[in-house]
């Protein structure tokens, strides 16, 4: 599949804060491929949430990180994805950042606030933000899913958010679309006219065309990248 071939300009502020270190990141792979999705059922909260735990335990890590480009399995059990009359939606086009309810989350550069919305489908965004950034004449955006609602208080469209300002922190299962906790980070090239929202998850069919317009957010992680 295609991906794109941005360049982020410049240095950004680690997403999740400069207090962790590379050592408190693990990957987390929920693709297809996985094999212990044979014994494990993560399509259930319970099953999922285990499941991410167990990971975060065996690696005495704090943070669990992937999801690029993966071939998920759990999507399918939501009407958002997959409502019967065209291929499911399968193909994750953002990074996943799994950690507890109430991680701050910070901006990685210099930014004014798009839009936001509260996504309340059944495993959807849940409360969302998306910031713009302008650097060095270059556009673009960046997505932040399964918020706290608390998040989305005195937002405006417009407002500046600084690098390194703490804005949103992780939402609980009642606010983040019904998910285990985690940050979905996804970086847009072109919002094509959409406020609030974006595809974070595309067919098998869109995905070349969805992975050029929104790049590998490690990017703005350039420590994880050694880990990979």
């Amino acid at each position: 599949m295609e991906k794109s071939t941005f360049q982020l300009p410049g240095t950004t502020f680690p997403v999740l804060g400069e207090h962790l270190q590379p050592e408190d990141y693990c990957p987390l792979d929920l693709s297809i491929h996985n094999p212990h999705f044979q014994t494990t059922n993560v399509t259930t909260y319970e099953g999922l949430d285990a499941y991410v735990q167990s990971v975060l335990q065996q690696n005495h890590a704090k943070v669990g990180y992937g999801g690029y480009g993966e071939h998920r399995i759990f999507y399918e059990q939501s009407p958002l994805f997959n409502d019967g009359t065209k291929p499911p939606r399968c193909i994750h086009l953002g990074l996943d950042l799994w950690s507890p309810a109430g991680t701050p989350v910070y901006a990685p550069l210099d930014a004014r606030v798009h839009s936001f919305r509260y996504n309340d489908q059944m495993l959807d965004y849940g409360a969302t933000i998306i910031l713009e950034h302008i650097i060095e004449n270059t556009t673009f955006y960046t997505l932040y899913g399964h918020l706290s609602l608390a998040s989305l208080e005195n937002l405006y469209q417009g407002k500046f958010i600084a690098k390194g300002q703490k804005f949103a922190a992780f939402g609980n299962r009642d606010e983040n679309g019904g998910w285990v906790p985690h940050l979905h980070f996804q970086v847009i090239l072109d919002m094509e006219g959409r406020e609030g929202d974006f595809p974070g998850v595309a067919t098998q069919a869109e995905a070349s065309y969805f992975l050029n317009l929104c790049p590998d957010p490690l990017l703005f992680l350039p420590f994880l990248l050694q880990k990979v």
